[in-house]
């Protein structure tokens, strides 16, 4: 019997690139992230390279320092073309005098971690393809080694943060997730001081798990409570408990903590992604809002217990089936109860003006939210008296 012949196993220039990365990742550096792309790009003839990084206000794409890598102020994420690739997570290719400036996402589950740009002489289909691969490995070098050190904050932190707002940064889960059937995208302000708003998820097989909270208080207080709350809520969901065993060890937990005289407002949600049926329970939170064919159709109203710490009734749970595209908006009261300089509060009512006119733009849940987040920033005077935090959901179907 012969043998078949076997397929020809050397190595392509391709395979060389990319094994390249993925043989030097595992003792990789940090620091030596950028050198690392800085030679890969330049194996493919590119020239300038950079790696972009959003700072925590969501305005700027920061350049990384490293050897090779180009440097340079930072770029507008709402003025540049490096801003439209970030944007709609989508290649932009920008002709110069020296040849075509590539822009490429640099996407990790969804979550925009930054961008990549280099020069090349021209691009063709190979480039692109090779470029495409490239930049996913280098967007999960950076989710992998931004744990080992303070390169990649620095980078980001364009102001000076408060301990409070560190504190609940490092709470935080990727602030964007896009997968097949569900979407989700949140924004925090004020980015550099946020104290006892936070927001948790977890995609458990089909089912998404999710939560929103607000600490009363500012500060470090602020910030400690919500530690709390978030790790009772996620030592609960992880058990699979019900929603209303959820909320019975959060409450638990911030009573034996904190003592009677504190609590946080929160909302508890458990969205089946195979079928579109959402269910949540309210505690003091207020009622989230649907978005429906790209308009708001509804509060989201329903019974509600006391804030978790001070004892409530077990918490109804509320239901509702959506339909494919419904998008769900969760925000916690310092977006509604703002005061713009010598006006009175937003309210809900121009809130969903806001939510409306930019549902109209039929924009992913990324760039909806954080314009919505920065539309209410304007309308303040980018000043705030209380934390403003967003979630946006929605089911892909």
């Amino acid at each position: 019997m012969t043998a078949e012949p076997r397929a020809d196993r050397s190595e392509s220039f391709g395979e060389a690139l990319l094994g390249t990365v993925l043989d030097r990742a595992h003792e990789l550096p940090p620091h030596l992230v950028g050198p690392l792309v800085a030679d890969m790009m330049e194996r493919l003839g590119g020239r300038r390279p950079q790696i972009l990084l959003q700072d925590y206000g969501q305005l700027l794409l920061v350049p990384l320092p490293g050897e090779g890598l180009t440097d340079g102020d930072p770029q507008v994420i709402d003025d540049s073309a490096a801003g439209r690739c970030f944007l709609g997570a989508l290649p932009v290719e920008l002709p110069e005098g020296d040849g075509v400036r590539v822009h490429l996402p640099l996407l990790d589950g969804g979550d925009q971690v930054g961008v990549m740009a280099v020069t090349l002489d021209r691009v063709d289909d190979d480039d692109r393809r090779m470029l495409r691969r490239l930049s996913a490995l280098v967007a999960d070098l950076l989710v992998t080694k931004h744990g080992y050190s303070d390169l990649f904050f620095r980078t980001r932190r364009r102001e000076p943060m408060s301990v409070a707002a560190e504190i609940q940064w490092a709470l935080l889960p990727p602030l964007a997730m896009i997968m097949p059937r569900v979407a989700l995208a949140g924004v925090l302000e004020p980015a550099y001081d946020v104290a006892g708003d936070s927001f948790d998820y977890a995609l458990n097989g089909d089912v998404l798990h999710l939560a929103m909270i607000d600490a009363m208080g500012h500060g470090l207080g602020a910030a400690t409570m919500a530690t709390v709350a978030i790790g009772a809520y996620r030592y609960a969901r992880r058990l699979s408990t019900g929603l209303t065993e959820i909320y019975a060890f959060m409450d638990d937990a911030v009573a034996k903590q904190f003592g009677a005289d504190h609590f946080v407002t929160a909302q508890m949600m458990r969205l089946d992604t195979t079928t579109g049926h959402l269910q949540w329970v309210n505690a003091g939170h207020p009622a989230p809002i649907l978005v429906r064919d790209h308009r708001v159709t509804r509060r989201l109203v329903g019974p509600t217990t006391l804030p978790v710490g001070l004892g409530g009734a077990e918490p109804e749970v509320c239901a509702l089936g959506l339909e494919r595209g419904d998008r769900v908006l969760c925000f916690t009261d310092g977006l509604i109860e703002e005061h713009a300089a010598g006006a009175e509060q937003f309210g809900e009512e121009q809130l969903i003006d806001w939510v409306n006119g930019l549902e109209r733009t039929g924009r992913g849940v990324r760039a909806v939210a954080r314009a919505l987040s920065h539309t209410l920033k304007r309308a303040r005077g980018g000043q705030t008296t209380d934390d403003a935090t967003l979630l946006l959901v929605e089911w892909r179907g």
